[in-house]
């Protein structure tokens, strides 16, 4: 049997300090870090994703950052397909492979070697999935996902028109229903020997304190300008996922007129920090990642002993 390539991942909550902490380890342990956000993936969505600098892409080589232009669609597939080659490309040439990132769907994806419940995008089928969904009504489509993935359709909210659509597009396109993708992936061998860490707060009004400085300080460097910049290419219009992208959504509201600026800088907050609950969720739910508390009696513990823990946990 051939033995499994070793990856190391820093993952967690966004704002939670996790690119620090990876490229310190990369730059101490000759590593390359393989980014796993579903956003940076994009270029020129840069200051809205929290891309790594020019001179921390500098300090250590990023993979997956600016791969796809922001109006193209980009599935966890294509994900795996693109990180699987860096991953190899690292341990070729005696690199530490550290993915970092908090997305948790290409995480999982990942570790599965691909085998989850996303396939390839076929737009014909989803776009005639949308038209019927807004002609006949979100319950219909509901109930449609009901006759052919009773499962799928118990566990998706019906007001949740994208992940039903999504399921069903998975249905017709490789004729399985995707709960039956989703259990048959759980069962597989882990393709990779993974050290999986996650950044916990046992203290979570420290990490939100952290969400609220990084949304000011994206304000501060510019993020109105690119999400303007990024609506006058169209980019929203012709890339849904784009268009929902924290960060970028809640200021479109604001470039249209619908409320002020003031109001659209407490959504992004708000939504920051929802997202933030959810992946925290996600990440302690998973058995292969570990968890390692960066905060202690109501601050942050000193970087050193986050780095000295984490090699620690991860046997570096």
């Amino acid at each position: 049997m051939t033995e499994k390539i070793k990856i190391f991942a820093v993952v967690g909550p966004t704002a939670s300090g996790k690119s620090a902490l990876a490229l310190e380890l990369a730059k101490r342990h000759g590593g390359e870090i393989i980014s796993c956000d579903s956003m940076q993936v994009y270029k020129r969505m840069d200051i809205g994703t929290a891309k790594p600098t020019a001179d921390e892409q500098r300090a250590v080589r990023h993979h997956l950052i600016d791969v796809v232009e922001p109006d193209v669609s980009f599935s966890s597939e294509d994900y795996v397909e693109l990180a699987s080659k860096a991953i190899e490309d690292c341990a070729s040439r005696g690199k530490i492979p550290i993915v970092c990132g908090g997305t948790g769907l290409y995480l999982d994806a990942l570790l599965r070697g691909g085998n989850s419940a996303e396939v390839k995008d076929t737009s014909d089928i989803r776009a005639m999935l949308t038209e019927r969904a807004e002609r006949d009504g979100v319950q219909a489509i509901h109930r449609e996902l009901a006759s052919v993935d009773p499962e799928s359709a118990a566990e998706i909210h019906p007001n949740n028109v994208k992940r039903v659509i999504r399921a069903l597009e998975i249905y017709y396109s490789c004729g399985v229903p995707k709960s039956e993708l989703d259990r048959a992936s759980r069962e597989l061998e882990p393709k990779y020997d993974a050290n999986v860490l996650w950044l916990s707060y046992s203290d979570r009004e420290i990490l939100y304190s952290r969400i609220e400085k990084r949304v000011d300080e994206m304000i501060r460097e510019g993020l109105l300008f690119e999400t303007e910049k990024l609506m006058n290419e169209g980019v929203f219009e012709k890339n849904g996922t784009a268009a929902q992208a924290i960060g970028y959504k809640e200021l479109l509201g604001y470039f249209k007129g619908e409320k002020t600026l003031e109001m659209a800088i407490t959504d992004l907050k708000t939504s920051t920090r929802r997202y933030a609950k959810r992946q925290i969720t996600w990440f302690s739910a998973k058995k292969y990642a570990v968890p390692l508390e960066v905060d202690c009696g109501g601050s942050i513990k000193r970087f050193e002993e986050i780095v000295n823990n984490a090699q620690n946990l991860f046997s570096l």
